[in-house]
């Protein structure tokens, strides 16, 4: 049989075929394009989510050859999904988790709380987190400030029946919010953070078509000034952003590892 020189140069142009791999929670594999490493944590429609050793965690699209897995480059795919029927249809919540498949009762709030800055991180935590804090029976609640941290958790009380959980804005060496953190010390309190001044940086500029954030001479105020080089109205601005977000992959791999960590820590045990 004679060659097809057209289809051998098909063939060639497609590039190389990777062994196809279902992923799986706790599978250790490396992201070929950046280096990092780590074990699979979560897995959605759109991404999987790996943890390195130092717990950092970062998201990644799926791609074709994208990853290592024991030192060769794989493909990993999703499992395959059964067709759900209405009696065992199930959705995926915006943080990637599998949602009940009845809708739950109401729960008591357990007594463990996450605190927040303020009410636009509330409100973004109940966007992308809502339904899985509501299944655990978690309230977040907004502090307005954080300068007497460590008196508020004093007041708090809290014990192994009553973790607690905050989340700080601009969490960086040398930052005030850094000084007034170091104040905390509670084996029963976990204070993650992320490095953005506001947690409005936690989002993805791309949810608004932009590569980036517009810059903030320092001393003005970030929230004005960003809505002034975008032309916006601040009044209407949080609004609209927030509800662009349309699952946590809208979201930096900072402000999403802060959260999970946090609902981790003061979830009760199973």
């Amino acid at each position: 049989m004679s060659r097809d020189i057209l289809s051998e140069l098909a063939e060639a142009k497609r590039g190389p075929r990777y062994r196809e791999v279902v992923a799986q929670i706790g599978m250790l594999v490396e992201d070929r394009a950046s280096g990092f490493c780590g074990d699979v944590v979560k897995i959605t429609f759109e991404a999987l989510t790996l943890r390195d050793r130092k717990n950092q965690f970062r998201h990644f699209r799926w791609k074709e050859g994208a990853f290592l897995l024991d030192g060769k480059p794989v493909t990993l795919v999703r499992a395959a999904q059964p067709v759900p029927t209405a009696a065992s249809a199930t959705r995926t919540t915006n943080s990637g988790s599998v949602a009940a498949r009845e809708p739950a009762r109401a729960k008591v709030a357990k007594a463990a709380r996450i605190w927040v800055e303020g009410k636009h991180d509330a409100e973004l935590l109940e966007h992308v987190w809502g339904d899985d804090l509501r299944e655990i029976g978690i309230v977040v609640e907004p502090l307005h400030g954080i300068d007497d941290l460590a008196g508020a958790v004093r007041e708090f009380q809290p014990s192994a029946q009553r973790r607690l959980g905050i989340l700080v804005d601009h969490l960086v060496a040398g930052s005030k919010e850094s000084r007034l953190v170091a104040e905390v010390h509670d084996p029963n309190v976990l204070v993650t953070g992320h490095p953005f001044v506001d947690v409005w940086a936690g989002i993805r500029p791309k949810v608004l078509g932009l590569t980036a954030w517009p810059d903030v001479p320092r001393g003005q105020p970030w929230k004005e000034g960003m809505c002034r080089a975008l032309g916006t109205d601040l009044a209407t601005f949080w609004p609209r952003l927030r509800n662009r977000v349309t699952s946590y992959a809208d979201l930096t791999p900072e402000l999403v590892g802060a959260v999970e960590r946090l609902i981790d820590f003061v979830a009760p045990p199973d």
